[in-house]
């Protein structure tokens, strides 16, 4: 009986790895596990992946790919994906296609259909925001703020009623203008700035926007940073003065995206009340 043979194509796996932020001991198993298998490791600096392998006693090939190459490089991967070939990719620090150029090998990979895996670990600040002490229920990340002071007010005037805590990466040498920026376009808004996370000198310091930005312009910071920023809130007077009614709020909250459970409990927790009295006074305005 005549039979044919099919020569099925088996693409290779792309795994995006976090690696640690600061303590090399924040890495996981499997993490160390893929970076030992995979036939090539893509990473931001070859000198800096280097010493984590070293660190865990284990070598493997590694090929650079960072934001001056990323175009050729992707491409390159994506071939040898097609090849079968298995790839991690790796930041320096923290979790790869966070401010960095590896979503452009994570998109290559799909359109040739190749299968991507996260391996999940530390993200600084996903971190910062959890030690901030503001409110984690609604986080947007903005990367990092615009280095120009024109250009970083107009970013800050974007985001400024974003119902949302703010976080944003920042460099040292700017950190105290950001925040003055900051506390001018946003108003004096409760903060932290997170420094050094997971590192020997981690430091979380809370305050208002004004007291962080003259306290940076005094003593200004070194290594890394994530300024997290609390959302804009509406006092019960201001939110009485701007909102005819509770509905008018509701009304307002839910076309900014959010539900109607959830539009009526944060238009609740602004006028003070509870929930259920919130429900209530709600019912009585239709009526």
């Amino acid at each position: 009986m005549p039979f044919s043979v099919y020569h099925l194509t088996m693409h290779g796996t792309l795994y995006l790895v976090a690696t640690p932020i600061g303590n090399l001991q924040d890495i996981s198993f499997r993490a160390l596990e893929i970076l030992k298998t995979v036939d090539l490791i893509a990473c931001e600096d070859t000198r800096h992946t280097r010493k984590l392998l070293t660190h865990f006693q284990f070598s493997n090939k590694l090929i650079s790919y960072h934001e001056h190459n990323e175009a050729d490089r992707a491409e390159e991967l994506a071939r040898l994906l097609e090849d079968g070939k298995n790839i991690a990719v790796v930041s320096d620090a923290g979790t790869p296609a966070i401010c960095d150029p590896s979503f452009r090998i994570v998109r290559k990979a799909h359109e040739i259909g190749a299968r991507v895996v996260p391996i999940p670990g530390a993200v600084a600040f996903v971190n910062a925001a959890i030690v901030s002490g503001l409110a984690t229920d609604s986080i947007f990340f903005g990367g990092f703020l615009p280095s120009k002071k024109g250009e970083r007010r107009n970013r800050l005037e974007e985001v400024k009623q974003i119902p949302a805590t703010l976080v944003f990466y920042e460099s040292p040498h700017r950190l105290a203008k950001s925040l003055a920026d900051c506390a001018e376009v946003l108003g004096d808004r409760n903060a932290a700035v997170a420094r050094e996370l997971t590192k020997l000198h981690e430091e979380i310091v809370p305050g208002k926007l004004k007291e962080l930005a003259a306290k940076y312009a005094e003593k200004p910071a070194k290594g890394e940073i994530v300024l997290v920023i609390e959302r804009q809130t509406i006092s019960r007077e201001t939110a009485s003065s701007e909102h005819e009614s509770l509905s008018s709020l509701v009304a307002e909250l839910e076309k900014q995206g959010f539900d109607h459970k959830i539009a009526l409990k944060k238009a609740a927790k602004e006028f003070g009340m509870s929930k259920s009295e919130a429900y209530r006074i709600l019912l009585s305005e239709k009526k």
